[in-house]
């Protein structure tokens, strides 16, 4: 079973409002810890869910027991960041995938964090984000199925912010920008995507940071989490990533391309504390 504590900061509330206003833990996770009596005072007395909380109280959250299917690999390039008892930010090297898809034996960066959780007694981790194969940087992980939930649902309302850097063909013109245009599959071929009406919302703002005698550095940010989102949208504007070969630009010849999330902030789901992770 997987357990962690928290310490009440605020008197008056109860833990049914901790849980489904401050934290909105979800209704499931709420149920489960409910009927399992699973929430305990320092004495290991269950709490009792309409009572209000003392300032001060330590709580302990046991939730069921969860696994999940990665197998544990070691992986060069994979490292960790920062973690604690319900996240753990990973940098993952470009040339990867985030998660195995079926198709491919290769070693994923799941496979590199199931190792580092089994070593250190987990059984469960789970990817809060993907990033291309190519595209290296910060990927956030769920160490329990109350934090998947919960991080899901920032990333759904956008309370997660990236930060990508990117080397781009060209000299761009201007020094800041948006592209708002839809994105969708590219019919004719398998994994590329295309700038399509009928495709989904997708706005990626971005600023130069420094301009090369053949290629400018830039900033990018999104509203959206579209796939290949920045790749598509720097192609669509006639400045394609440098050596995104499957966006028209030139390869490089380690067939890398210059794309990483460089910076990842959020305020943490339990602890309310901002959170700033970068490479």
């Amino acid at each position: 079973m997987t357990s962690f504590t928290y310490t009440v900061k605020d008197s008056d509330g109860t833990l049914e409002q901790l849980l489904r206003d401050d934290w909105k833990a979800g209704k499931k996770n709420i149920h489960e810890l409910r009927m399992a009596n699973a929430v305990t005072d320092s004495e290991g007395i269950p709490v009792v869910w309409r009572t209000p909380l003392v300032a001060g109280t330590e709580l302990t959250f046991h939730l069921p027991e969860a696994h999940s299917e990665y197998a544990p690999i070691e992986v060069p390039g994979v490292k960790v960041l920062a973690e604690d008892d319900h996240y753990m930010a990973v940098f993952k090297p470009e040339g990867i995938a985030v998660h195995p898809d079926g198709s491919s034996r290769e070693a994923t960066m799941m496979n590199a964090v199931m190792s580092l959780i089994q070593t250190a007694g987990g059984t469960y981790a789970e990817h809060i984000q993907r990033l291309d194969k190519g595209t290296s940087g910060i990927v956030i992980v769920a160490k329990h199925p109350m934090a998947k939930a919960m991080f899901d649902r920032m990333i759904a309302s956008n309370e997660i912010t990236r930060l990508y850097k990117a080397e781009v063909e060209g000299r761009l013109k201007r020094l800041k920008g948006s592209v708002n245009m839809p994105i969708g599959r590219d019919r004719h071929h398998p994994t590329r995507r295309r700038i399509s009406m009928s495709g989904q919302s997708a706005v990626t703002h971005f600023k130069v940071i420094e301009r090369k005698e053949q290629t400018t550095m830039i900033e990018a940010t999104l509203d959206t989490g579209r796939t290949h989102q920045i790749r598509v949208h720097m192609a669509h504007l006639g400045h394609p990533v440098v050596g995104d070969n499957l966006y028209e630009a030139a390869a490089l010849p380690d067939g890398t391309y210059r794309l990483t999330a460089v910076e990842t902030s959020f305020i943490h789901p339990f602890t309310g504390e901002k959170i700033v992770l970068t490479v």
